[in-house]
């Protein structure tokens, strides 16, 4: 999917793996200069290591996207080192903890709800005045094809991404005639290190291999292939895309979810 990013200073939050890491290297190709966010710092080096090997750079910033303090901080250094801000791509998550909804502990809804809503939240409300400082930018947030489902031992995820979903509206409601642009991409299962971990527990493995027969295309989807829509999402070519949700799911949405 074609899109430039030349010029642009884009965060992206959870940048350490996965569809972080993958949609990171497609945006330095596209010419964005990159501050690339996560809590852990070997993540976000081998980042780092790998868009340097593709001929580009970026710089590194840790983040804690559940604290407004470190948001804070993420917004500063990025204007800091590249004196604006022009779009976002807001990926962060936690592992779900993979329990029945009367199983889950306080501490893991919590936890989750955390990261996945309240850090979207909190990088919204620190990364739109930023780019109204310099006359609008592109929001792109990582929710969830069970947002618009569900399946089993999965209900603090699904409430937090389904949350987003919310959020991106709102955002994109207020701020779309300022030049604001903000809308959500739902991936469905993706081949991430997060999704293999969860295929090691033989109770969520048979879930998702159902799923998986539920995608049209038959398989799982490339943590890539959700990078390049964001890629285009961030870039001027969707200039008329305001508060969508797109799904990148293989089709199971309208196969059954």
């Amino acid at each position: 999917m074609e899109g430039s990013l030349e010029g642009k200073a884009i965060i992206v939050t959870g940048a350490g793996g996965g569809i972080g890491r993958d949609s990171s290297r497609l945006f330095a190709a596209a010419g964005a200069r990159l501050m690339l966010a996560d809590i852990g710092e070997q993540g976000l080096l081998e980042t780092q290591e790998a868009i340097r090997a593709d001929g580009f750079d970026a710089d590194i910033v840790i983040v804690d996207v559940g604290a407004e303090d470190s948001v804070r901080n993420m917004v500063a250094q990025t204007i800091a080192r590249h004196g604006r801000l022009d779009g976002a791509f807001n990926n962060a998550a936690v592992e779900q903890a993979g329990k029945a909804l009367t199983d889950i502990s306080l501490a893991e809804w919590e936890k989750s709800l955390r990261v996945d809503l309240t850090g979207v939240f909190l990088c919204l409300k620190h990364q739109i005045p930023a780019m109204l400082q310099n006359g609008g930018g592109s929001i792109v947030n990582t929710s969830s094809s069970i947002a618009n489902a569900a399946i089993p031992n999965c209900a603090e995820y699904i409430s937090a991404k389904t949350g987003v979903l919310g959020l991106t509206r709102a955002a994109a409601a207020e701020y779309g005639n300022q030049n604001i642009r903000v809308n959500a991409i739902l991936p469905g299962i993706i081949r991430t290190p997060m999704v293999q971990r969860l295929l090691d527990d033989p109770q969520i493995q048979v879930v998702f291999e159902r799923s998986r027969e539920r995608h049209l295309v038959g398989r799982f989807g490339e943590p890539s292939e959700v990078g390049e829509l964001a890629k285009w999402l961030l870039s001027d070519a969707s200039s008329f895309v305001h508060g969508a949700s797109i799904p990148v799911d293989g089709g199971v949405g309208i196969n059954g979810g």
